[in-house]
């Protein structure tokens, strides 16, 4: 099993990624293996359709997902949400049924905005969220204030082992012979006659 963790920060090694690389660790113990795409940089540079091929490419193999945002504004970082807008565009199909999980790290406050709009990207396409013992969030300035946050770290580890134990949940279903749900036929209802 694979998990595909996407840092939608602009720092590569920032407070986003320490909280990612905690979900990792507890993701790799259960034998899980993971690989975190950054991609702040490229979709600040124009290259999103780049980021997004190569993540979304990744995810067509991988058996979960998890998007870390840092606040911006109250908000995911515009990079993450232009990013995620592409990615479900072309790749949404793709993602159903895999579990994911959003992380906000924040200096302060925003964290729980960013959590919903976050949030949103899986629900839409009926992915299982995966939830922690609190809100899926970290605070601090730096990694190293991400590390001081006890709790933000707990709730990581916590993320990365309930993680774990559904993608184990769901090898399990599938070796018993259980499938997805049936999609209906989509139903649309316009509010403007």
């Amino acid at each position: 099993m694979k998990a595909i963790l996407v840092n939608g920060s602009r720092r590569e090694k920032g407070c986003t990624f320490t909280a990612l690389s905690l979900i990792a660790k507890e993701l790799n113990a259960a034998g899980i293996d993971t690989e975190i795409y950054f991609i702040g940089k490229k979709v600040i540079d124009g290259k999103v359709d780049e980021a997004v091929k190569e993540v979304g490419e990744a995810l067509s193999d991988a058996d979960a997902f998890v998007v870390g945002s840092p606040v911006y504004y109250a908000s995911p970082s515009g990079e993450s949400q232009m990013f995620l807008d592409r990615l479900f565009m072309q790749y949404g199909k793709d993602l159903k049924f895999k579990p994911a999980a959003a992380v906000a790290s924040a200096r302060r406050a925003g964290t729980t905005a960013t959590l919903d709009g976050l949030n949103k990207y899986f629900m839409i396409n009926q992915m299982p969220v995966v939830s922690s013992t609190y809100w899926n969030m970290v605070h601090g300035y730096t990694p190293e204030d991400v590390m001081k946050d006890e709790e933000g770290v707990q709730i990581m580890q916590n993320l990365g082992r309930n993680m774990a134990w559904l993608l184990q949940c769901i090898e399990a279903g599938k070796a018993a012979g259980i499938e997805h749900p049936q999609e209906p036929a989509t139903v649309r209802t316009n509010f403007i006659r």
